[in-house]
């Protein structure tokens, strides 16, 4: 299993509910290529003082499971998922960073 965990961080402020709906067309566009087998995702949890660090400050975070490296490139070749971040580009911007990795535990 090759876990893709994507910290999504948006350069402004975004309701809850448009976040909300944000990480939900990932997750179906996602599971959409039939090579998704996991995907989870959860808001930060901000602490007082961190915007004065320099350093991504994730909105969001995002990990999806897929089994190897050929079910990977289809994940990211996906044109579903391309038209999602398109769109989301679009109404709120964001910056993303990422590492593909084995399971941490």
């Amino acid at each position: 299993m090759i876990n893709h965990t994507m910290l999504v961080s948006f350069t402004g402020p975004i309701p809850d509910e448009q976040l909300d709906q944000f990480l939900s067309d990932i997750e179906k566009a996602s599971f959409a290529t039939g090579v998704l087998e996991t995907f989870a995702a959860q808001r930060h949890i901000p602490i007082p003082g961190e915007e004065e660090i320099p350093a991504l400050i994730a909105t969001a975070i995002v990990q999806f499971g897929v089994a190897d490296e050929a079910a990977l490139a289809a994940l990211f070749a996906s044109p579903a998922a391309t038209e999602v971040i398109h769109t989301w580009q679009a109404r709120y911007p964001y910056k993303v960073g990422w590492a593909n990795h084995r399971s941490l535990a």
